[in-house]
């Protein structure tokens, strides 16, 4: 079964064409800067030269054209026609409650999506345009939804629910749902092989560190908690989002600064993070770039960022009753030494102690603690993409037998 997985993030569509259940995966790429005139289409073939486009990409839609034509393609493309494509997996990120696993799309399931938006403004509108535009370009091809929010579902209510009042979760499930449960379910499954140890006597201290950042504590083959809340935003420091802070830091900036919610929402979501406290970028190599050059503001970011995120390894190791594991993860947690480092500074306590050597080395899937530690130290680069691809599988085919 050949199968298209999409991602389909704020700016940015991943795609890849694997060849189900043997996972070989036949190609692979992205389409960046949407909505930039010099995007940026990529595609990489096994075996095949890889091909590099710059042009203007307006949206998601020409966007996933744009990635279907090169699939398509007579000189470096892997198949001759969309007809060839026998599935479609989307990644999702807010199903709520009402999506607690992954499903096959329907209107229904698409107008829950749209309910969400609110919540997930940044993924939950591309999410859906990329459903929408493969439903016009594959009107028979079977689609399935992969929920990032979906694995949190196992967290216990008093985990979940916030100290406001009752009927607010009642009228409008205002909840904690976290996210990355997709990168959530891959780390914690290729931990538990590397180690050669059940799952379901691990507990795991997952950290998913890339432009978005999610932690979760997850103990015995089930996430207890999660970072993340109703909204991507709460939780760690990220490249954009504010993260944890005190509530009514909301309505006093509205106040003093005559803010509407949707000004408000933009702050929160697109204007703060590291962003916001180093004034530099909303991409940590370049405030990393910043620090080490002498700026304060830039080394105040990392120190945030890194800060909280220890907290919040301390914090799940309590809730838990202990640690066996933690895992790196994203694009900041698998390619920063020097963050993974600052992170597990301080956490000897624990039982973490880190092999300067294997931290630092070139291996991108790795253990980087000592021997002699109690908690082992995982770097495992993430593949959503096959989880995606494994799910819409075994769902596609359990429809067509019915």
């Amino acid at each position: 079964m050949r199968t298209l997985v999409l991602n389909c993030g704020g700016s940015s569509v991943k795609y890849q064409l694997v060849e189900m259940p043997q996972e070989r995966v036949m190609a692979r790429g992205s389409v960046e800067r949407i909505g930039k005139d010099d995007a940026e289409l990529q595609l990489d073939v096994p075996g095949n030269p890889p091909v590099r486009r710059i042009l203007p990409v307006a949206d998601h839609g020409v966007a996933i054209r744009l990635a279907l034509e090169a699939l398509t393609d007579t000189k470096s493309g892997v198949i001759q026609s969309f007809s060839e494509i026998d599935a479609v997996g989307h990644r999702v990120v807010h199903g709520g409650e009402k999506c607690t696993g992954s499903l096959l799309v329907t209107d229904e399931v698409i107008a829950v999506l749209r309910e969400f938006y609110d919540l997930a403004p940044l993924h939950n509108p591309p999410n859906v345009e990329g459903i929408e535009v493969c439903g016009r370009l594959m009107p028979q091809t079977p689609m399935v939804a992969v929920f990032d929010s979906s694995l949190h579902q196992s967290v216990p209510a008093y985990a979940h629910i916030y100290a406001i009042p009752y009927h607010y979760y009642e009228e409008y499930r205002v909840r904690r749902y976290g996210f990355h449960g997709i990168t959530f379910r891959y780390m914690t499954e290729r931990a538990a092989e590397l180690l050669h140890r059940p799952l379901t006597e691990l507990k795991i201290v997952n950290l998913m560190l890339g432009s978005g950042t999610t932690a979760c504590a997850f103990k015995e083959g089930k996430s207890i908690d999660v970072s993340t809340g109703l909204t991507p935003t709460e939780g760690l420091v990220q490249s954009t989002r504010c993260g944890d802070m005190d509530p009514l830091v909301v309505t006093y900036l509205m106040r003093k600064e005559g803010l509407d919610p949707d000004s408000m929402d933009r702050i929160l979501n697109r204007d703060s993070g590291w962003l916001g406290i180093s004034g530099i970028s909303n991409d940590l190599r370049e405030v990393c770039d910043a620090a080490e050059a002498g700026n304060a503001r830039a080394q105040l970011a990392i120190d945030a960022f890194t800060y909280r995120t220890r907290k919040y390894v301390g914090a799940y190791a309590a809730a838990m009753g202990g640690i066996d594991v933690l895992v790196f993860s994203g694009g900041v947690g698998e390619k920063s030494a020097a963050i993974r480092a600052q992170i597990c500074e301080g956490l000897e306590f624990l039982g973490i102690q880190l092999d300067k050597a294997a931290n630092a080395s070139d291996q991108t899937e790795k253990r980087i603690s000592l021997p002699n530690g109690t908690v082992d130290v995982l770097v495992i680069p993430t593949d959503e993409e096959i989880v995606i691809a494994r799910d819409t599988y075994q769902i596609v085919r359990k429809c067509q037998h019915g």
